[in-house]
């Protein structure tokens, strides 16, 4: 059997469960997705082909980088907005409410 836009499909499911299990455990539904692709090994044409947007590529320095020797290969950084005006959206909302460790203790015990 054949599938046409399977990537495109598996992603858009993915992005839908993730939005749904984000708000459950967290209590509020993210704006944006984001993604590094290693353009070195792939061409990130199934995130193209959904539609997500090229940023660009990161500096190669890896989040421990504490020297500055950029040894780690850059990568795509793609991003799929999950909402209208996403940008406008983000520059106006106040970020949400991070729960007390006594909240987060009662919803881990409820689910």
């Amino acid at each position: 059997m054949r599938v046409k836009g399977l990537a495109s499909s598996i992603l858009a499911r993915a992005a839908s469960q993730l939005v749904d299990d984000w708000r459950q455990h967290y209590g509020y539904q993210p704006m944006l997705l984001e993604t590094l692709v290693d353009t070195a090994r792939f061409n990130g044409t199934c995130y193209r082909a959904a539609n997500w947007i090229d940023l660009g590529k990161t500096s190669g320095r890896g989040h421990m980088d504490r020297y500055h020797q950029n040894d780690i290969v850059p990568k795509t950084i793609f991003v799929f907005p999950l909402c209208r005006s996403v940008q406008q959206a983000l520059c106006r909302r106040d970020p949400p409410a991070t729960p007390t460790i006594d909240e987060e203790m009662t919803r881990q015990t409820i689910t």
